[in-house]
């Protein structure tokens, strides 16, 4: 009796050591997947009113379909101050917007010699645009209103322009942009005069 005793105690012994020796040990638990909590986007709103101020380079041509005084062209700067409102519906940006620009385009006629000035191009327009993040693409389109001296007498008419450009979010109140717009005018104020023009612009503006 004595000897199973001792036998059955040693073989319990002898089994684990010979386990270990023969280099099986037990596997030990997969270790819990770290839990990462997920990154909300980081979005911006575009929703409310803004005004700011703007300057544009514009290069004007003209068809005389009269003709009167011949076809002119010209280029020059323009200057102003702008107004809108913009509401955001997540990806999808819509607004609309008034420009209104004083201009300092001269006119010329094919030999160089100045015909006539556009004073003023004033602008109402809508827009839908892109929502990505602190900038904003979109496209906008509406009526122009211009004015212009030409020969010494003064003119104004409405026509149309539509363009695209793009916004950035400096600070929750302060945005800086660009843009290209073209505008059409046909037989601007009876005179015969076709006038097409096309601006590049800058601008900075604050939000409310």
């Amino acid at each position: 009796m004595k000897y199973a005793v001792f036998a059955g105690t040693l073989t319990g012994l002898l089994v684990p050591a010979a386990a270990f020796a023969g280099g099986v040990a037990p596997t030990p638990a997969p270790a819990p997947a770290p839990i990462v909590a997920p990154v909300a986007p980081l979005g911006t709103d575009w929703t409310g009113a803004y005004g700011g101020i703007q300057l544009e380079y514009g290069d004007v041509q003209t068809d005389d379909t009269a003709p009167t005084v011949g076809d002119l062209d010209g280029d020059g700067a323009l200057y102003g101050v702008f107004g809108g409102y913009r509401y955001d519906l997540g990806n999808v940006v819509v607004g609309a917007e008034l420009d209104l620009n004083f201009a300092d385009i001269a006119l010329e006629d094919s030999g160089g010699a100045e015909i006539g000035t556009v004073e003023s191009v004033h602008r109402l327009g809508g827009e839908v645009g892109y929502d990505a993040g602190p900038a904003l693409f979109y496209g906008t389109a509406g009526v122009a209103q211009a004015s212009a001296e030409i020969g010494g007498t003064d003119y104004d008419d409405t026509g149309f322009f539509y363009g695209a450009g793009i916004d950035y979010m400096l600070t929750d109140q302060v945005t800086v942009g660009a843009e290209v717009l073209q505008h059409e005018f046909d037989d601007f104020d009876g005179t015969g005069q076709d006038i097409s023009g096309t601006s590049f612009g800058i601008n900075a503006a604050f939000r409310f």
